[in-house]
């Protein structure tokens, strides 16, 4: 069964690319990303290596986009989720549960994604932040619409905290049961949005505001 929630092509100038996606995806959820050859996915996507070296210069860098593309659309479900007339945590509870909902839709996809991400070293911890820091940029817009109630780096902490959650749900085998997280998610996006107002006594010296 092919991998769901990866976007496809929507010209036919991308239609190879995305076919490549749509293989690395399917080969890689099967096999894993150490044992998925280029040959297989070409193979699966019915082109031919030189179509696959005309799009990426090798097999991580395919692997790389399609984690972009994975990320990209599980984002654009929790954006469309927004309901902008209700109070930001009613808004974070509901886009959540949509984007866990999400993930949750294609759990081999999101299994190999989480975990094979880690292999890749300073490119894929490259990546990964990148996807991290467009969840956190979403939370910023959807929350401080009005006050500033969470700052970069608890809206930061939050997406790191929501990932762990998630990736402790895989390596349980809950990985199509990722729904069941949205009310911890929601309460960790909660606490971390009241830490802008609290203030640290510092040791021997005054109160410092947190960050």
């Amino acid at each position: 069964m092919k991998p769901k929630n990866i976007p496809v092509a929507e010209d036919a100038s991308n239609e190879h690319r995305a076919r490549l996606l749509q293989a690395m995806a399917h080969v890689a959820a099967l096999q894993g990303l150490a044992s998925t050859s280029i040959a297989a996915v070409v193979a699966e996507a019915g082109v031919s290596k030189r179509t696959f070296y005309e799009h990426f210069p090798d097999k991580d860098a395919c692997f790389l986009e399609l984690y972009r593309a994975a990320s990209a659309s599980a984002l654009r479900t929790l954006r469309e989720s927004v309901q902008p007339e209700r109070p930001w945590q009613d808004q974070v509870e509901h886009a959540l549960g949509a984007y866990l909902g999400h993930l949750s839709a294609g759990p081999q996809l999101i299994r190999m994604l989480f975990v094979e991400i880690h292999q890749l070293g300073s490119a894929g911890a490259l990546v990964r932040r990148e996807v991290m820091q467009h969840l956190a940029d979403y939370m910023l817009e959807t929350i401080n619409t009005q006050d500033t109630v969470l700052t970069p780096t608890m809206a930061m902490a939050a997406v790191g905290g929501i990932h762990e959650l998630v990736l402790q749900a895989i390596e349980r085998g809950e990985a199509a049961q990722l729904e069941r997280l949205t009310p911890s998610a929601s309460a960790v996006v909660r606490l971390l949005a009241g830490a802008p107002h609290a203030f640290v006594k510092k040791k021997n010296g005054p109160q410092k505001r947190a960050i």
